[in-house]
């Protein structure tokens, strides 16, 4: 393996810490010809498509990729924004943010972004992190919920990332924060705040994105930290259990995924005389093709089309002070003992660690 070249530091150039939040990503335009090696990316990711290679490869690189960019493309092309797709806008506002956040702590820190598929690659983001001299690196999924195809593939990137350096950072990981009191509060008031606008409905869907039931089986945990969000943000509101419901989107081939599925559900509900919902999607940290596309259009399309009267989608968190400053606490903690003097006290604390085992060895 060759490892990469290491930046030209010089001794005393002072040793910095560095923040890479991490996203899915987007691909660079809402085109086909972008779509193709975009989808490529991501569908070949073991940690995405549990199916062995041999059989898996054929169907992608025969069908899906052949067939599914131009599709995709003209979902993308809906919600593209002049910044460029929404999740990549978010991501980029919400690093801004989280620094300056942290900067008016006192605490002060490098922060890159990377998108686990697409650009900015994760490792253009450590490569940026390591050119400014940052031998410590907290990473951030920005996934609320565990899941092993999102969370554990980001980590993934991380650290075949890191096999290519020669001079490794010290590295730590924020797992989940799927019940972070913060980050619940957060839900709750954007809740509030749309029912405050709009009058509220009858029944809150709470939607995340669905994988496999088999990857739950195996022992992902992702299917009880979404109930768990969900639980926390019902109680945030005071609701009541028939007042809202957990549901999950955007599944994916023939095999069963978390029930229940959000389209049949939307389905049951306009058909039954509910004549509202309103949708939110806490497993998103911003807004995306997803949640725009799949959730705001046709959901509406589908819940209105079953005889319901009035569709509202509660847009992500995206740039709400209440959620970046959750965001930031989080940070924070898992950034304690590299703060404020960390680095110096461990050096005092090794230096007399020393000195006594010295004196140790002159008593003896």
């Amino acid at each position: 393996m060759k490892f990469r070249p290491e930046p030209p530091w010089h001794h005393g150039t002072p040793e910095r810490i560095g923040i890479l939040p991490i996203n899915l990503g987007s691909p660079d335009a809402p085109t086909a010809r972008a779509l193709r090696p975009y989808l490529k990316q991501f569908l070949s990711d073991p940690r995405v498509i549990e199916i062995p290679r041999l059989a898996w490869w054929p169907i992608l690189n025969g069908i899906i990729l052949n067939t599914r960019p131009a599709k995709s493309a003209a979902k993308y092309a809906q919600i593209w924004t002049s910044e460029g797709a929404p999740l990549l806008m978010h991501t980029r506002k919400q690093s801004t943010m989280l620094k300056g956040y942290l900067g008016e702590r006192g605490i002060s820190v490098e922060v890159e972004f990377g998108m686990r598929y697409g650009n900015p690659s994760i490792a253009d983001a450590l490569e940026k992190l390591r050119e400014r001299n940052c031998t410590r690196i907290l990473v951030i999924p920005l996934y609320p919920q565990y899941a092993a195809s999102s969370t554990g593939s980001a980590l993934d990137a991380v650290w075949q990332e890191l096999q290519r350096m020669r001079n490794m950072p010290e590295v730590r990981a924020v797992r989940h924060y799927h019940d972070d009191p913060g980050y619940i509060a957060a839900l709750a008031a954007s809740v509030r705040q749309h029912w405050s606008e709009h009058g509220r409905s009858g029944k809150l869907i709470m939607s995340f994105h669905g994988i496999p039931r088999r990857s739950v089986d195996l022992g992902d945990p992702y299917f009880c930290e979404c109930q768990k969000t969900g639980r926390l943000l019902a109680e945030a509101l005071g609701l009541e259990q028939e007042q809202y419901m957990i549901c999950f989107q955007s599944r994916f081939g023939r095999a069963e995924w978390l029930r229940p599925y959000f389209a049949p559900t939307l389905e049951h509900l306009g058909k039954n005389d509910v004549r509202r919902v309103d949708v939110i999607c806490p497993g998103f940290a911003g807004d995306c093709l997803e949640t725009l596309e799949e959730i705001g259009i046709e959901g509406k399309i589908t819940f209105l089309g079953a005889g319901g009267k009035e569709y509202h989608y509660i847009p992500a968190l995206n740039e709400r002070d209440d959620w970046l400053h959750a965001l930031t606490n989080i940070a924070e903690r898992h950034l304690q003992g590299w703060l404020h003097g960390g680095a110096e006290q461990g050096k005092a604390a090794l230096e007399q660690s020393r000195l006594r085992a010295m004196a140790m060895g002159a008593k003896r």
